[in-house]
């Protein structure tokens, strides 16, 4: 039953991220990635507005934002290096949202460019990659 919930949460992911978050490539990508200006802030997907989903970190603490901030899924962040993080869900608003405490993700920024990088993260033996903008 659990992987059916969390096959659903991918799912649900890879629809919010869109398929156009897999195939674009930053023009001009740091060499190497910055991945160390991404650990705090407000993030917004490419391609979505505020009130769809918005998240922020602080702290090594992942918050994203639902509903127009109604609902949220809260993370603690575990760096393996510079890049790689996993998010280990500590939290959450909604008791029907697949998502459950205690899942983790596996994060890798691959690229940065100015504010945006782009993750790809893993859970189960799902993948996807989405692009990310920093807004403060």
């Amino acid at each position: 039953m659990k992987l059916i919930q969390l096959c659903s949460a991918v799912v649900l992911m890879l629809v919010f991220s869109g398929a156009k978050a897999q195939s674009t490539e930053f023009s001009k990508p740091d060499q190497p990635a910055k991945c160390k200006n991404f650990r705090e802030g407000k993030f917004l997907r490419e391609n979505y507005p505020e009130g769809i989903w918005y998240k922020t970190i602080k702290d090594n603490v992942q918050t994203e934002y639902f509903n127009n901030g109604k609902d949220f899924v809260k993370s603690t962040l575990v760096f393996v290096d510079d890049c790689s993080y996993k998010a280990i869900v500590t939290e959450k608003s909604d008791k029907n949202d697949p998502v459950q405490i205690g899942d983790v993700v596996s994060n890798k920024i691959i690229q940065t460019q100015g504010n945006s990088l782009k993750v790809q993260s893993k859970i189960e033996n799902e993948q996807f990659e989405v692009i990310y903008i920093k807004i403060k």
